[in-house]
């Protein structure tokens, strides 16, 4: 670690493709850097855990995606919510913070705007990518799942029975504290014109799968990665198939796949065993 690093966050704003990004950064003066970007329905404090590890050796970046947390909500929904687009905020990002080379973490969504990317504009630029949950096909009902609960965000009188829901919805996560699931609640909470409290972000993002309905079919994009691949696979989860993550592992980068136990989709990970595994693999000994 640079005798110059803090493992401090710092909450900050960039204009990206258009669009204000809000982005935690930890680690500032490490010399690596690390990209760490959340789910569908998700926001980048969700990396909090694994970004106060990783932190000790790298600068971690976790944004928001736009439409989600605190990054502004996209004015052409149709548009710009869909891996294209997120390919582009990636790119304006990095290079805004003036980083040329670093390593992409990415859950679910995350992990296939880090596919995108590195098989497309940030070709060359990603040494190494670790996909959380996620791989180049999608289980049509876990899919389906999704939809059905994303774009149309449940709301609460208080923000105690949003928690009850998250703590249902994400139950596949894993094993997760009470504190852990207090933190999950306040940092994806938005208050309604009525006073209501539901998840923060925009309902229109999941008209990616209305307006892009191919976005996820990733096989073509997969087979043009050209760096390490590391995929962490729930052994309950009904959105990357077994058959699938096995599939990556004689395709294009041949992924190394790891199971984790007590989880679906997606392992949260928020557990030191879970941090090791992606430590070991972007610093391999």
């Amino acid at each position: 670690m640079s005798t110059a690093a803090t493992q401090t966050p710092v909450s900050r704003y960039l204009r990206c493709a258009g669009r204000e990004i809000h982005f935690m950064e930890w680690g500032s003066g490490n010399e690596e850097t690390v990209v760490a970007w959340h789910g569908l329905a998700r926001t980048g404090r969700d990396m909090d855990d694994l970004a106060a590890h990783l932190s000790q050796r790298y600068r971690v970046i976790c944004p928001d995606t736009v439409g989600r947390g605190l990054s502004e909500w996209s004015p052409q929904p149709a548009a710009e919510y869909c891996l294209a687009f997120y390919e582009r905020l990636a790119v304006d990002l990095v290079d805004q913070l003036g980083i040329h080379h670093f390593h992409w973490v990415g859950t679910s969504m995350g992990g296939a705007i880090g596919m995108v990317c590195a098989a497309g504009q940030l070709r060359g630029r990603i040494r190494r990518l670790v996909l959380n949950d996620i791989g180049p096909e999608l289980a049509a009902p876990a899919v389906q799942r999704i939809r059905a609960y994303a774009g149309k965000p449940e709301a609460f009188a208080t923000v105690s029975e949003l928690e009850s829901y998250f703590r249902k919805v994400y139950q596949p996560y894993g094993e997760m504290t009470d504190a852990q699931w207090r933190r999950l609640t306040e940092t994806s909470t938005r208050r309604l014109p009525d006073g209501r409290v539901t998840p923060h972000y925009d309902p229109a993002m999941a008209l990616q799968f209305e307006h892009h309905p191919h976005d996820y079919d990733l096989w073509p994009v997969y087979d043009r990665i050209e760096v390490p691949v590391l995929c962490l696979r729930g052994v309950d989860s009904d959105l990357l198939l077994a058959s699938t993550a096995e599939a990556m592992t004689r395709r294009g980068p041949r992924a190394r796949v790891v199971t984790i136990d007590g989880c679906g989709h997606a392992p949260a990970l928020n557990v030191p065993e879970q941090w090791q595994l992606v430590e070991a693999f972007l610093a391999p000994a």
